[in-house]
């Protein structure tokens, strides 16, 4: 693979930025330990927003349930248009054209920031409209407004801190990015709780505190993940010539991988409808469990992310017994945590919720969650290296029917049932046996596909290779 620029002195030995060359565990184990290290601080973060908001009250741990299924469908666009790009710019790397993949970079987070601030701003003015849909009662709904209003103002520098981790990951550097969500989130930790309990000096803002403290920590993200990719790996250039056909690229794998991020909050948005007829108490606890299950995913989730520039360098490259291996190795860790965090979880539910919420009805929402649904980490695993493989080989369709097949053939119709035949406890079981299901489909899917694409290159390079017909004497 084609070298960075010789004047980048932080360029990373050839060994560790080429995915195709090396042992396939030390890459991994490299990427998913660093990207691991991230989502630790980004979901710790999460989670102690949490804690703080506990404090507020249960009115205001329910608002920030219910604005919940709206942070992902923001953060699915970017992140779906991220491993498009991330897809494209891994394989033209592992082809060895490294030029081509920094403007690839650069017209990846132009185009991401553009659709970000375009649907923010869409919808800005709807979102109370959107949570009086799900149920919101009305003293919760100007909390939760106010809130995501506030939010969507760091929404682009997020997303550029989001997306060009991703990107700085597909290039090979696995090492950066995962300081520098670590910054990011520590100064949201540190930040929040000044605005929230009015500390400092500062006025004292509550939920909307919370708010104001994303918005400060990932400006200053922003500017470390600009100055890191223009000053230091010269992953940018200024140029926009080709930015229509690089968009176009980008799409191909973006646009199904963006959908499917929006499925799932769509279908969260039904299923929160659904625990919202059982009380605001219920929506909080899934909120708190939701929030504490994220952590214990931490592994899968990272590998998963990691397992997508890694196989997309490889199959670039037609290192197809290494995609193979990466993928066997992934699965087997998935499974094997899947095991260890349900364990964990079902022992540490109560004190852990407890901790977090005194309120009797949150506590025993979030407790019958998580020793339900996080049954299914390891088959969720699965789900996820597939779909992250399926992205990196350059086929985004199978994904993107996967989750509609997830969420809206079968995990709202069975949600609706459970929910029928035993209340909020059946939409938590109905969660777990939907992961079951598409975990299964997803790995047999995955193995015909990879099977036939690597019949189909190998094909195409024995006739390239083979000698031109002589014409007749």
């Amino acid at each position: 693979m084609t070298k960075p620029p010789e004047n980048t002195d932080t360029d990373l030995p050839p060994n560790k930025r080429d995915f195709t060359q090396g042992a396939v565990a030390g890459h991994l184990t490299r990427l998913t330990g660093f990207m691991m290290l991230g989502l630790i601080s980004v979901m710790g973060a999460a989670l102690i927003e949490v804690v703080y908001i506990g404090r507020v009250g249960a009115d205001a741990l329910a608002a920030l349930s219910f604005a919940f299924p709206l942070v992902m469908l923001f953060q699915g666009i970017a992140m779906g248009l991220a491993v498009g790009a991330s897809s494209v710019v891994a394989r033209t790397l592992g082809g060895g054209e490294f030029d081509k993949g920094r403007l690839l970079i650069t017209h990846s987070l132009l185009l991401v920031m553009i659709l970000v601030i375009l649907a923010s701003a869409l919808a800005y003015h709807n979102v109370d409209a959107y949570f009086e849909l799900l149920g919101a009662e009305p003293h919760i709904l100007p909390l939760a407004t106010h809130y995501i209003q506030l939010w969507m103002v760091g929404l682009p520098f997020f997303t550029v801190a989001m997306v060009g981790s991703t990107l700085m990951r597909a290039a090979g550097d696995a090492v950066t990015p995962g300081y520098l969500m670590v910054i990011g989130s520590v100064l949201q930790v540190l930040i929040t709780p000044v605005f929230v309990f009015g500390w400092l000096g500062a006025a004292e803002h509550g939920l909307q505190g919370a708010a104001i403290g994303f918005v400060v920590a990932r400006f200053v993200s922003f500017i470390m993940y600009s100055y890191v990719m223009v000053v230091i790996d010269h992953l940018l250039v200024p140029q926009l010539s080709g930015f229509i056909a690089s968009c176009k690229s980008i799409l191909h794998v973006g646009l199904p991988a963006m959908a499917s991020n929006m499925v799932q909050p769509l279908s969260m948005s039904v299923i929160t409808g659904l625990l919202a007829s059982h009380g605001s108490a219920v929506v909080a606890g899934f909120g708190v469990a939701s929030r504490i299950e994220s952590l214990a995913v931490i592994v899968i989730v990272s590998q998963s992310m990691s397992v997508a520039p890694f196989m997309g360098q490889n199959w670039g490259a037609a290192r197809f017994a290494r995609v193979q291996e990466g993928l066997r190795l992934a699965n087997g860790l998935a499974i094997a945590w899947g095991v260890i965090a349900y364990v964990a979880l079902y022992f540490l539910a109560a004190p852990l919720v407890s901790s977090i919420s005194d309120d009797a009805g949150v506590v025993e929402a979030a407790v019958a969650y998580l020793r339900i649904v996080p049954l299914a980490i390891g088959l969720l695993g699965v789900l996820m290296n597939s779909s992250s493989c399926f992205n990196a080989l350059g086929r985004p369709l199978p994904p993107l029917l996967l989750t509609i097949l997830q969420m809206l053939v079968i995990q709202v119709p069975l949600a609706l049932l459970g929910n029928y035949l035993w209340g909020y406890v059946g939409i938590f079981i109905a969660a777990a046996v939907t992961i079951f299901i598409l975990g299964i489909i997803a790995w047999f899917w995955l193995r015909a596909e990879m099977a036939s694409g690597i019949a189909s290159r190998t094909a195409s390079a024995h006739t390239s290779l083979a000698p031109a017909t002589q014409p007749a004497a």
